[in-house]
């Protein structure tokens, strides 16, 4: 499990904490407890820990999830989907990670990195979709064009 990395610099909120209404700071956050409202963090991280049930749309850099979220997702920077999270409401973000048995219901905006990229990429091959109908090819469920 991701912790925070150290207690001093990240608030917590316990398991038997409930809250309802506007959450805001500026500093990381780590809720193991109950929010209903909205949660603004701009520039920090939140983290929904493996008991947290939040009912808010939530705004922060990074969002990492563990518990279960009824509400739209904006991380400005990554948002994090753990195989415990239950996700029900629109994300977007720059990066996304779904981990392998999480679940979620709504609509993913990858938004493009206002950073320059690093290395040129290779243009990508372009493919069609087909229907998982009895089509096979090198990568399942995708047709190269001609």
């Amino acid at each position: 499990m991701d912790m925070p990395r150290s207690s001093t610099d990240v608030a917590h909120i316990g398991k038997s904490v409930v809250i309802k209404g506007e959450l805001s700071g500026s500093e990381d956050l780590y809720v193991d407890g109950e929010v209903e409202g909205s949660i603004d963090l701009k520039e920090h991280s939140l983290t929904i820990g493996p008991h947290g049930r939040v009912r808010a749309n939530v705004s922060a850099r990074e969002i990492v999830v563990h518990g279960k979220v009824e509400g739209n997702l904006n991380g400005s920077d990554r948002v994090e989907l753990k195989r415990s999270a239950v996700q029900v409401g629109d994300i977007a973000t720059q990066r996304i990670v779904i981990e392998d048995g999480a679940y979620f219901k709504g609509a993913i905006d990858i938004r493009k990195s206002d950073k320059p990229q690093q290395k040129p990429v290779e243009p990508a091959k372009s493919y069609s979709s087909a229907s998982a109908t009895g089509t096979s090819s090198s990568q399942p469920g995708l047709i190269p064009q001609s």
